[in-house]
């Protein structure tokens, strides 16, 4: 519209959905650099998640438990199907793979000492395992991964349990990255690769290429450890039923399901954000294909993917979850994105709660850097204490929704204590719209 005088009526600026700010943004920054944009985290589009489901608590039709004087029990045993020793924890949350290398050696510490004082599980991630993360850790699964960083066979037979990682769910049938400004003289000591230099682990496992070869390589980690501990295999959430049952086919113990909510120290944005499926919509596929072999509950299952709160486990847990486990919530615990570091946050042209570059190794936190300084500022005994507590508060949310559903042990909850609040939640979960008894999908209808 053409403006001839002030009492000309003005069009309002639109912004376009599909061109937003962002969007715009990102191109100008693709044509100005001629590369992709590497960052950390997990997706941040909004998805179908745990918040779209609620519980149905007990009034008449069911009978709740009182929470002062009534029991919730929590604890889970995880590899009990060949291994001679199953991991026993005392609660079903257990910390997800993260590497040194990615992380500092006082987070890792730190994750080590406040999953051991809740008595569960931690993970060592890409890179092997330090004496460090050994020592303060009651229960420590020891990741096996395409790129063998760090692999030996004594650090195997030092772990409570085995996981092939075969995918992750923040970039499933990806490989991971690792500049070279956090390869420091320990982190290439322990990968034997160059100092400085950046590393890219390989996206499949260099010596297999199909389910065959990965019972294969179960049988051979089961002979180096003596059939002693659990063997999980771990895969990036993209078609749960069908890598569920191969996995158990394979001779897994257990199964950890990782949705597209999952973070990670380092990709390509446009593969965080558009590779894989919804934590939410990964969990009953997954439970499907485990009862059609009759094994769910034999083989266990746990989720991992933008778990937050004791809501987010009990709901998992209700859909047919054994466990799950948490990596983003876990560093946030320790003081990722703490706005008391928010002024150098600003230098680094972020803020406290949006800060992802986790490769640049500047993380004032002394979280995910490898810089001496840097990593001095976490103490890892007080942030392992923050771990604990956090722990303990999603373990005391989740049994006390768990009594209110009339429940005495979080195992005990299922999917007809949930409703949906939107459709595709209501199909992803088959759980019915909140007020009906109907689900997309649903048989018979």
């Amino acid at each position: 519209m053409t403006q001839t005088d002030d009492t000309t009526p003005r069009t309002v600026p639109i912004q376009s959905e599909t061109f937003s700010n962002a969007v715009n943004a990102e191109i100008r920054r693709a044509a100005e650099t001629g590369i992709y944009d590497i960052r950390g985290g997990g997706a941040k589009r909004r998805v179908p998640h745990f918040d779209d489901l609620l519980f149905l608590g007990a009034s008449v039709s069911r009978y709740p438990l009182e929470g002062y004087r009534e029991r919730c029990e929590t604890s889970v045993t995880l590899g009990g199907r060949f291994a001679q020793k199953p991991i026993e924890l005392d609660i079903p949350i257990t910390i997800a793979g993260m590497s040194f290398g990615a992380l500092s050696g006082p987070a890792k510490e730190a994750l080590g000492r406040g999953a051991s004082a809740a008595g569960t599980s931690t993970t060592t991630g890409d890179g092997g395992m330090t004496p460090e993360e050994r020592e303060h850790s009651d229960k420590l699964v020891y990741q096996y991964l395409p790129s063998r960083y760090g692999m030996n066979p004594n650090d195997l037979r030092k772990a409570d349990a085995i996981e092939i990682v075969v995918g992750q769910g923040a970039k499933p049938g990806g490989g991971g990255m690792l500049l070279g400004q956090k390869i420091s003289d320990r982190v290439a000591e322990m990968r034997t690769l160059p100092k400085g230099i950046d590393q890219r682990s390989a996206c499949r496992h260099p010596d297999w290429t199909g389910p065959d070869d990965l019972e294969i390589k179960i049988l051979e980690l089961r002979e180096i450890t003596g059939w002693q501990v659990p063997i999980y295999v771990k895969v990036g959430a993209t078609r749960p039923y069908y890598d569920t049952a191969l996995a158990v086919k394979a001779g897994a113990d257990v199964v950890v399901m990782d949705g597209m909510q999952g973070g990670t120290a380092a990709t390509q944005d446009v593969f965080i954000e558009n590779v894989g499926i919804p934590t939410l919509a990964c969990i009953r596929p997954a439970v499907q294909a485990l009862q059609d072999l009759g094994v769910h509950r034999e083989v266990q299952l746990v989720i991992s993917g933008g778990i937050r709160n004791g809501a987010d486990v009990a709901k998992a847990m209700a859909l047919g979850a054994d466990a799950v486990a948490i990596g983003t919530a876990a560093l946030i615990a320790l003081g990722d994105n703490d706005p008391k570091w928010e002024a150098e946050y600003q230098k680094l042209g972020t803020t406290a709660g949006a800060y992802d570059d986790w490769h640049a190794g500047n993380d004032p936190a002394g979280i995910t850097t490898q810089d001496p300084a840097l990593a001095a500022r976490l103490d890892p005994v007080d942030a392992g204490r923050r771990l604990r507590n956090y722990l303990k508060v999603m373990t005391l949310e989740a049994q006390t929704i768990a009594r209110a559903c009339g429940h005495n042990h979080l195992h005990n909850l299922e999917p007809e204590d949930l409703c949906a609040l939107t459709m595709e939640a209501a199909a992803m979960a088959r759980v019915p719209l909140a007020g009906t008894d109907w689900y997309p999908g649903k048989p018979g209808f």
